[in-house]
């Protein structure tokens, strides 16, 4: 399979197409990105990679923080984690308190913001310094020490956190968040400001595609059952009120952030990440999207 002649292509077309879509206000550092940024990069198992684009721009990556700090402390706490949050779709936006009340203040799932703010208590539960340990957990996965957060995104997103706070605050009512609650939103506003490029994401995330161990070295990162779990929770909840849109038109694990990023893992193969800052309706990057439905249309390769 020619897998760069296929992205080649697909890439030119996405990008001669209509770029619809907008970039979100709420973050006003991020409002400030220009809309046609655009970038694909593609990394396998055998240490082939590429990219077209601006797949070597550092961007927000936001919620696909989520699934490093899910992976650190599920790695840790084991099937323990599964009592403080669920595993479930949720079937609402990703910022939603309705589910909260019904579910005692469980959240479905770590990758809606409720679910992520709980991960976050849990890492001030479990890490001295969890900013710096998270950190180095993802450069030791990239394999490259120039990852760290946006301080003016991280601080753009505490002015603006006041759902979150409401969330945090009443989990806490249910006995769910332990620490409190101002240090908890700190924390996961750090998470979403880590910067990467598509290109350190793509190789970063191929310990999910390699049954939990690094390719370059063979180091286990989570134990193959952990990986089955956390790719399932990933085609099931990774794209919010969407991930069965993307899972129907794509067939792949996977994680978007509002920062504009989608990250997709083909088991035992590779790694694509895709960045375009402008968003649809539900919240997923609009090109990146369309990139990857029709990258997986032209290979005939999901998981399905």
């Amino acid at each position: 399979m020619d897998y760069q002649k296929i992205i080649t292509e697909v890439y030119s077309e996405v990008k001669s197409e209509e770029n619809k879509g907008k970039i979100p206000d709420y973050i006003p550092e991020i409002a400030n990105i220009s809309a046609e940024k655009f970038g694909v990069s593609f990394t396998d198992l055998n240490h082939h990679s590429f990219g077209f684009g601006d797949f070597e721009e550092k961007f927000s990556i936001q919620s696909i923080s989520k699934v490093f700090a899910l992976s650190f402390v599920y790695e840790k706490l084991g099937e323990e984690l599964w009592h403080r949050v669920d595993v479930e779709p949720s079937g609402n936006p990703f910022n939603s308190l309705v589910q909260l009340e019904a579910d005692k203040g469980i959240p479905r799932n770590p990758f809606i913001n409720a679910g992520a703010l709980v991960i976050c208590d849990i890492l001030l539960e479990i890490c001295s310094n969890p900013k710096e340990e998270l950190l180095s957990y993802i450069r030791n996965l990239s394999e490259e020490e120039d990852i760290n957060f946006n301080e003016k995104v991280a601080a753009s997103e505490m002015q603006n956190s006041f759902r979150n706070t409401a969330m945090c605050n009443f989990m806490k009512s249910f006995g769910n968040i332990r620490n409190k609650p101002d240090a908890v939103i700190e924390l996961y506003c750090h998470l979403c400001a880590i910067e990467m490029t598509c290109k350190q994401l793509s190789k970063s995330f191929l310990y999910l595609a390699n049954e939990g161990e690094k390719p370059s070295n063979m180091a286990q990162i989570l134990s193959p059952s952990k990986v089955k779990r956390v790719n399932a929770i990933l085609l099931t909840c990774g794209f919010y009120d969407e991930s069965g849109e993307f899972s129907f038109r794509v067939g792949l694990p996977g994680k978007s952030g509002v920062g504009g990023g989608i990250i997709a893992i083909y088991p035992h193969h590779y790694c694509i990440a895709v960045w375009s800052p402008k968003l649809n309706a539900k919240g997923n990057s609009y090109r990146g999207m369309k990139l990857l439905e029709e990258f997986t249309t032209q290979t005939g390769e999901s998981i399905f």
